[in-house]
């Protein structure tokens, strides 16, 4: 099966060897987003406007590859401090709305840039 990279400029670039997704028939699996913005800084200083920018990112991704939030099956999220877990979880929510897609949460030692989140998807493209 072929596989096809996705780059947008509508997210930021990579910052290492990887690719912001990859299509391979009718998934699109996504690259971990973090809450950087188009010129690859740091956005925020709390989980709330981290996970925000995250979600943006991704979203710009996602459509990007041909699909969408709403068509996101598979969502890890990587977060710094599991205190941190109710209030993400409180701006995830306003962008999964209606049936949500599966979901693991882990807490990690450390994350690229110092940063409290990243985010990474897999979605069905239509």
């Amino acid at each position: 099966m072929e596989k096809t990279i996705i780059a947008t400029d509508a997210a930021p670039s990579a910052i290492g060897p990887y690719s912001q997704a990859v299509r391979v028939g009718d998934h699109l699996f996504t690259s971990g987003q973090i809450p950087l913005n188009l010129s690859g800084e740091v956005v925020g200083d709390d989980i709330q406007a981290q996970t925000e920018q995250v979600l943006k990112n991704l979203k710009a991704v996602l459509e990007a590859g041909g699909s969408s939030i709403a068509q996101v099956i598979k969502c890890t999220c990587f977060i710094k401090d599991m205190n941190d877990f109710a209030a993400m979880n409180e701006i995830y929510a306003n962008y999964f709305t209606g049936t949500p897609p599966a979901r693991s949460a882990v807490e990690v030692a450390r994350l690229p840039k110092d940063v409290l989140i990243e985010i990474e998807a897999i979605a069905i493209v239509s």
